[in-house]
Formats: structure tokens, sequence, C-alpha cells
């Protein structure tokens, strides 16, 4: 595979962590997510990564008819890459989880690549009052919750989703998902070229340190060789230091709401939008050209958006 000259911005607009109650910004109703999707984009996102939410109290949501509600909009405003989640809920099977992306078919999904301790119940300490009421019981019950990722749910989703011809994010919150995913390719789920998500700062995963970014991409190296395309999620204050640091090893990045309320230390940001903007701003002074959406879809082997069914 020839050398990639372009880094592509990846955009997760709501996600399924953060509350309402934690930032305005936050986008949950079909409206906002649309609004903040199509802005994210406006900047300079050439993926966005969508979660669905309930209108009426914010909460996570893999109800198809509250994807339908903005997914045609974000397609009829940009031309950029739609990537549905298959995380969904941390509660939910693999079989639920997957469904919004077996209806809209879109050319990329999310998969995480394996089980884990996945908890954000610290947070719940920073509020007194929350604005719905689901909220407080939603953040402290993660500390009890698994991420379950077995490779029976992997092959699952890998096999559900075949004949759609979507390219999955591989999510990998450690090092030991780099060595699922390798057995996964060996056993034939998956082809190259393959697009990673190395994914740091997350309670249960492995830490936001340039060390562990460095130990992950040698990893990746030895695993996959040429074979791969990768990205930096850091999340809540990492997110831009190792963002920045991806765009100078040669990777792609993510930023957005779901991965980190702020914008700088201690600072909300106003919107999905904003933290395109700085992070473009950023990997352009310092000499990167930020891809296009088509260019996104050929870097990644994406079958096109007039492929989906939104």
């Amino acid at each position: 595979m020839a050398k990639q000259t372009k880094t592509i911005i990846t955009c997760a607009i709501t996600g399924a962590i953060h509350t309402p109650t934690m930032s305005d910004a936050l986008p949950y109703t079909p409206d906002d997510i649309a609004q903040q999707a199509v802005e994210a984009a406006e900047a300079g996102a050439s993926i966005l990564h969508l979660h669905a939410r309930r209108a009426h109290d914010g909460g996570v949501s893999v109800n198809i008819d509250d994807f339908a509600a903005f997914l045609p909009r974000i397609k009829q405003a940009t031309d950029a890459v739609v990537n549905i989640s298959t995380g969904g809920s941390l509660t939910l099977s693999i079989a639920d989880r997957v469904k919004p992306a077996t209806t809209f078919s879109p050319e990329m999904c999310s998969l995480n690549m394996g089980s884990m301790n996945f908890s954000f119940h610290p947070l719940a300490k920073r509020y007194d009052e929350w604005k719905f009421d689901w909220e407080k019981d939603y953040v402290e019950s993660s500390e009890g919750n698994i991420f379950r990722n077995t490779f029976r749910d992997i092959r699952e989703a890998a096999e559900t989703l075949a004949p759609h011809d979507i390219k999955f994010e591989h999510e990998c919150y450690d090092v030991g998902h780099l060595y699922n995913l390798k057995f996964c390719m060996d056993t034939g789920l998956f082809k190259a070229p393959i697009f990673i998500q190395f994914i740091f700062g997350i309670l249960g995963g492995i830490g936001p340190e340039i060390d562990n970014l460095i130990f992950m991409k040698r990893t990746a190296d030895r695993l996959f060789g040429d074979n791969y395309r990768w990205s930096v999620l850091g999340a809540g204050g990492a997110q831009m230091g190792l963002a920045t640091a991806a765009s100078q090893m040669g990777g792609n990045i993510r930023v957005g709401l779901e991965d980190s309320l702020l914008i700088s230390r201690g600072k909300l940001a106003e919107s999905n939008a904003q933290q395109v903007a700085k992070i473009r701003r950023i990997v352009e002074d310092l000499g990167c050209t930020v891809a296009t959406p088509d260019e996104a879809r050929e870097i990644l082997d994406l079958k096109g958006g007039d492929k989906v069914n939104f």
C-alpha cells in the first residue's frame, strides 16, 4: 500500500457515555444531531461516527426510528462518510447492537475488538443535580458493567454485516484487542486493508500516554504490516494532544463530544464543529493536509455513499 499523505478527521457526534447534564452542547434530539453532524463535516470531518438518542430525554437508543430521524438529513446535506456504531449500549446483545447497521447499510461501522470493564462511574460525583431521572443511575451503574464483545459476538457482527460491504472501524482499547483482531483476520472474518481506532483513556482500557500510543502502533505494525490504516481517539483531556501526536506519526484522528466534552483544559466545547475546527487548524499548521470525504473513501477502500440505505 502506498504511504498515506492525507489525514482523515472523524467526528463522533454524541456517543453513549456522556449525558445531557454534563454539557448543554451534547446533541440528543434528531435536529441537534443532524445539525451538529453537518456542521462538523463543514468544519473538516470526512467521517461522521453516529449513535442515536431518545429525543425526549437524551437516553441511549438503538431504535431504528431514532436513527431514521437524522440519517437521511445528514446524507442530503453533506458528502461525509457515515459510520454507525455497533457499540450502542453496554447492556444490549450484539444482535440488537447491529440492527441499525443492517437496516441502513452505511459505508462504515465501529466494532469493538474485545470484552472489557468499560466504566465512567466517577463522573457521577461531579453533579449534584441531573436534567433527567435516568442519568445518575446510568452513570453510577457503569461500575458494574462488562462491555461484552466475545469472539462469538465479533463473528456474529462480521457475518451479519458481510453482505453489506461495510468497512469496520476496529476499536482497540488495549493491546490484547490487536491480537484479537489478528486472530479474526487469520480466520477469514476481516480482509485487508483494515482500519484500526486506537483508543486511550477509557477507564478499563489502556491509559492516554504517548508511550502507549507508540506501543500500540509498533504492535500493529508487527501484526498487520502494511495492511492497515489507523486512527487515534483520546478520551477526555487527552483528546487534542493524542490527536496531534497521531497526525505527526502519519495516522488519522478522531474528535467529537462522544469522546470529550472539552475544547481546552477546564472549558466545555460549544459544539462538535468547534473541536473539528481546532484539530484541523493544528494539523494543518503542522504541515498535514486534511482528507476530503472522497479521499477518505479511497484511503479506506469504502463502497461509496451511493450504496447506503438511507
